[in-house]
């Protein structure tokens, strides 16, 4: 930190842009007044609206003000290091900024995740180990996605050996792969990244290219990519006692075998494109392809594109291929939820990137903030009463599952009308039928349906009957001919670690054994396959609360406590008790069934093909990041 940005008009101007809040805390430190938090003036616990809180306009000012005084003051004795404040303020400061008084079960995880202190609380050490034992023992990581490169990392940390293989040309996962017109993050960017290596994104929803950037990045400052072998895919893995698995990969040079003690599967949920059972697909005389195998050789300026599916990949590309091509025509089986993000395409401000680099602890409490208010803050509105009625529709289904529900879709209903204006037409095929929350709920500032009142754009919902040489034709007899067939219909979600072949204790191999219902413990372990551990594994996909990067930190942590166990003891391998297995998956099984996407009536890809919702996670993140502490020995049998 330098005073060399530090003029008084550089301050000023960035206050102007200060989330408040936020500001507020960082004063604390600055100042050690606490009576900054607690005042009358208060920010309200709210997801929508005034994104200040509801903070008076006279009271933003005069923090502002106070804000000024401190920071040049700040800047004026030479930046000196500011004392901690006691854990008990700190507790104020969280109670300040949620608006919420929240119970001390919260403290310590929202402690961790706030990391005043700069500690590292998804890190477990294995420096009490011996080195020869870490280095002898070897863990094969599969996939160098977002959570892979996190495992890398703890792994070499750790001094444990490890190899990472990827089946693409490189790092990144989801956003090597998925390079479609308009690709981005639906989750805030603050909030997207590395609890160790936090960013200052150029946007609050970054593009596909510069998250890959991040995470090319950090593989590279971490050192971990001479331990990444690329284009090599995993064919199958065989479990044998004791506690080794072999494991075939076929990569640019031909099949080899490599020797694991444990395998970590970084793979992820959606990592296999899924195209529609439609008549005909294969018959287009044109190209046709899937959202996330974008084929970009081919020019789309004046054509005539069918898109199938109106699911995350197809509501981001529309938009954009709309601004080119002579007609889009969009396929829809059932509209998307539409949550209004404002900043949802635009850019951080050089006032805001000011704010978040240069002010003492600002940065940390305002990613708590975003944390907060996309995490735990919108659960609730998505559970089940069972007492209410569910607002019937005039079709299939319920409406909302409970009253808050109900006034969360009156909310989603009123943006979407605001957006849509005087076109009751349009505004009927935007609005579902079924509870928010109940599938994917999108992320937009209005984009989708601005896209959709363009005059070379049709949303169609009379339903497909087949494809032909020409184009879609629907049950109605309609015929839509096309130039080029894009396909947005999402993963093969049920089908977890597919295509790979892993061979069990007793040979049963892992999807056999599944079947279309995966099931883990705790999402990571499975009984019956020794050291085999997951990432992003059954029921560990977030609905509404929180980050994807936060779940991968707490199962990785887990993943790391679990072999200090294996390693401190000198133990071979660790099997989950089916008996602990069952009751985990009862209790999911129930929490699912209480929100909204447990809904008998909605289909969806979270549900497999009996019905059961195998990919979320029901809960709050306090439980998630608990029951992911530190494994419970009496919870495997050891060998």
């Amino acid at each position: 930190m330098t005073d060399a940005s530090w003029t008084d008009a550089t301050i000023e101007a960035a206050l102007a842009e200060a989330h408040v809040p936020s500001l507020i805390n960082a004063l604390v430190h600055l100042t050690g007044d606490v009576s900054l938090i607690r005042g009358d003036e208060r920010p309200a616990s709210q997801l929508f609206g005034d994104p200040q809180g509801g903070i008076s306009p006279e009271h933003q000012e005069a923090i502002r003000a106070r804000a000024l005084d401190a920071l040049t003051a700040h800047r004026d004795a030479g930046f000196p290091d500011l004392p901690p404040p006691s854990p008990a303020t700190v507790k104020e400061m969280v109670d300040f900024i949620t608006g919420v008084e929240l119970d001390d079960a919260y403290g310590e995880f929202l402690m961790s995740e706030l990391k005043i202190f700069d500690e590292d609380p998804y890190r477990v050490s294995l420096d009490d180990l011996s080195e020869a034992a870490r280095g002898n023992f070897h863990v094969l990581v599969i996939g160098a996605g977002m959570s892979g490169i996190l495992a890398a990392i703890r792994l070499k940390e750790a001094g444990v050996g490890y190899t990472v293989v990827d089946k693409n040309a490189g790092v990144g996962g989801t956003w090597f792969e998925n390079r479609y017109p308009g690709c981005r993050v639906d989750s805030p960017n603050h909030t997207y990244s590395y609890s160790f290596a936090p960013e200052d994104w150029p946007q609050h929803f970054s593009p596909q290219r510069v998250l890959l950037e991040y995470f090319e990045r950090i593989a590279t400052e971490h050192g971990i990519r001479d331990n990444i072998r690329l284009s090599t895919e995993v064919l199958e893995a065989r479990y044998e006692d004791p506690g080794t698995w072999r494991v075939k990969v076929r990569g640019p040079n031909g099949d080899s075998t490599l020797t694991a003690n444990a395998i970590i599967s970084a793979v992820g949920q959606l990592n296999r494109p899924k195209l529609p059972e439609i008549e005909g697909r294969d018959s287009f005389a044109g190209p046709s392809f899937h959202t996330a195998q974008w084929q970009a050789q081919h020019d789309l300026k004046g054509k005539r594109i069918a898109v199938i599916g109106t699911g995350a990949s197809a509501f981001q590309t529309v938009p954009e291929i709309a601004k080119v091509a002579a007609q889009v025509t969009v396929f829809q089986r059932t509209a998307p939820w539409v949550s209004l993000r404002p900043d949802y395409h635009a850019p951080i401000s050089d006032a805001k990137h000011w704010l978040l680099n240069e002010v003492p602890f600002y940065g940390k409490w305002y990613r708590f903030f975003m944390f907060w208010t996309t995490g735990e803050g919108l659960l609730s509105m998505v559970r089940r009463d069972p007492g209410w009625d569910g607002n019937p529709g005039d079709s299939n289904g319920e409406r909302s599952v409970s009253l808050a529900n109900d006034q969360l879709r009156a909310l989603l209903t009123a943006n979407a009308e605001r957006m849509i204006g005087d076109d009751p037409a349009l505004f009927a095929k935007c609005i579902p039928n079924y509870p928010p929350a109940g599938k994917r709920m999108l992320i937009d500032n209005g984009h989708w349906f601005r896209a959709l009142k363009r005059d070379n754009v049709e949303l169609v919902t009379d339903p497909i009957d087949r494809i032909n040489p020409d184009g879609v034709q629907t049950e109605s007899g309609r015929q839509m001919d096309a130039d080029v067939i894009i396909f947005g219909t999402g993963f093969h979600a049920s089908r977890l670690l597919f295509p790979m072949k892993l061979f069990g204790k007793d040979g049963v191999e892992l999807r056999e054994h599944w079947g279309a219902d995966p099931r883990a413990y705790l999402g990571i372990v499975m009984p019956g396959y020794p050291n085999l551990f997951c990432c992003y594994g059954p029921n560990t996909n977030i609905v509404v609360n929180g980050s994807i990067v936060f779940f991968s930190e707490c199962e990785v942590r887990y993943i790391m406590a679990c072999l200090k166990l294996l390693i401190g003891r000198d133990l071979a391998a660790m099997d989950c008790r089916r008996e602990v297995h069952d009751a985990y998956n009862g209790k999911i099984d129930a929490g699912n069934l209480g929100m909204a996407w447990g809904s008998p009536d909605v289909r969806s890809w979270y549900k497999n093909e009996r019905g059961r919702v195998t990919q979320n996670w029901p809960f709050t993140l306090l439980e998630f990041w608990n029951q992911t502490r530190a494994p419970n020995p009496e919870d495997f049998d050891f060998a």
